[in-house]
């Protein structure tokens, strides 16, 4: 298994700390509303990663928080006049609605922000100890000129670094990057004790201390999340985990690439910012996960109705070809001439080449299609053996039902019957386009345009490009 590392920015061998077992952790919500289709991709990329690492046999410890201190919970409990952790779980229990609907199997922990302060202000008092962090009114800042690596995931030269939307830069800090491990309370705010006084955790130090606390050591096999979090947010981890431990925090960094919407950068300012629950009225679980999965991880995805439309058009496909095979190997077809054995065992070998291959889901499932054409064509000419079929079929439900959880579709009899239907009518008017063009060709304008003028009648409009002739419904 090769996965592509950001820290060194190439595919390595994946090699996990303990034989056959394996220490994931992905950064979870931030818990002050409903999630939106870009926290959709890093659930159902990394619950497929871990998934397929299930398949191969290992034991996977998967950890995902619950970040639920945060000023944008603590602004919006003032908002609503409700207490902040109120507010988080509330939306602890939508996220979980939501993550079942994409078919998203449970974490092993959740740890939350709130019930694991004992061990934030250990790892902070650690980091004070050890001079990397100082304390400053109150608040506990690292200091990051102290950690001669900072830079080395996102390849940022700290010298050239500028405070950005993250770094808070006021006064009482030493340096501008510097960033916040405590903050002190403020009137109204949720708060612990510490040694520095009331407060609570910066947004960084949380994952440090919560992914440490659930596995054996002090290093994790995969950290994974958005290209988004790479900077700052994974690089103070970093710093932090490794300037308290002494030792590598994570071997394997996995990121998944950003998602777009109609080419443009998904924004509430934009009005393009799609909430997971919205999408999931017109579509289903198994499609959005279809429609992320058929990209590769790392290569950015641009969300539209479309592309959404096509996906559902290809689990049709692909639920068909299970369902043909199911059917097959239920009513005991068999033949003497079986020209499917081998090819089914290229296809497991294709497919796992492609998932080796830095989960490579976009390859694979291009396999799966022409498997399809292959099942077809060896059931319409009597060579498909019995033995191929119930192998083809634990292909199917081994790789797209428990892996990847885009089938059984539950809708593809009635979407088939739409796509049938919408089919039909692009050979009947392609045809008519043809009589029509005839005419044209023969200079029977006259008739041309009755065919026209009887198709808008019907609210088919014709439009005769460069290209040539195409038609739409007004």
């Amino acid at each position: 298994m090769k996965l592509y590392n950001t820290l060194t920015r190439k595919k390595e061998n994946f090699v996990p700390i303990h034989e056959k077992e394996i220490n994931m952790y992905v950064c979870g919500p931030t818990t002050y509303n409903y999630i939106h289709i870009g926290n959709a991709r890093p659930m159902i990329v990394f619950d497929a990663m871990r998934k397929y690492f299930i398949h191969l046999g290992y034991d996977v410890t998967f950890i995902q928080n619950y970040t639920d201190v945060d000023d944008k919970i603590i602004n919006k409990g003032k908002e609503e006049g409700i207490p902040a952790l109120e507010i988080a779980a509330t939306y602890i229990k939508e996220y979980e609605k939501d993550s079942a609907s994409l078919g998203v199997m449970p974490a092993t922990v959740y740890p939350k922000v709130s019930e694991h302060m004992n061990d934030i202000i250990h790892l902070v008092e650690g980091l004070v100890k050890k001079g990397l962090a100082y304390e400053a009114q109150d608040d506990v800042y690292f200091e990051v000129r102290k950690y001669p690596q900072y830079g080395k995931l996102s390849g940022r030269n700290i010298d050239d670094l500028q405070s950005g939307a993250r770094v808070e830069v006021g006064s009482i800090k030493r340096d501008p990057l510097d960033f916040a491990l405590w903050k002190s309370a403020k009137e109204g705010e949720v708060s612990w004790e510490s040694p520095w006084g009331k407060g609570r955790p910066g947004w960084h130090i949380e994952c440090s201390a919560m992914s440490l606390k659930y596995i054996k050591g002090d290093t994790l096999d995969i950290h994974g999340g958005g290209q988004d979090l790479i900077f700052p947010h994974h690089e103070n981890e970093i710093a932090q985990s490794e300037g308290f431990s002494g030792k590598q925090f994570v071997n394997y960094w996995v990121h998944n690439g950003f998602i777009t919407v109609n080419k443009d950068k998904m924004s509430k300012s934009l009005g393009n910012f799609f909430l997971v629950r919205d999408v999931l009225k017109d579509f289903s679980g198994e499609v959005i996960r279809y429609f992320l999965l058929s990209t590769h991880y790392r290569s950015p995805i641009d969300f539209n109705d479309n592309a959404l439309k096509g996906s559902e058009k290809a689990l049709i496909r692909l639920n068909r070809t299970y369902e043909i095979l199911g059917n097959a190997v239920a009513e005991g077809i068999d033949s003497d001439k079986d020209t499917l054995e081998n090819f089914f065992n290229r296809l497991e070998e294709k497919i796992e080449k492609a998932l080796q291959d830095d989960l490579n889901t976009a390859l694979a499932f291009s396999y799966f299609f022409e498997a399809g054409k292959a099942v077809g064509k060896a059931l319409k000419e009597n060579t498909a053996g019995k033995k191929a079929l119930l192998k083809g079929y634990e292909i199917f439900k081994e790789y797209l039902e428990t892996v990847f959880g885009i089938l059984p579709y539950e809708k593809e009899a009635e979407l088939l019957e739409v796509s049938e239907a919408h089919n039909l009518s692009d050979d009947l008017m392609s045809i008519v386009i043809d009589i029509r063009k005839m005419a044209r060709d023969e200079k029977n304008f006259a008739y041309a345009d009755k065919i026209r003028d009887a198709l808008a009648e019907l609210g088919i409009e014709i439009l005769d490009t460069k290209e040539g002739t195409q038609w739409k419904k007004k």
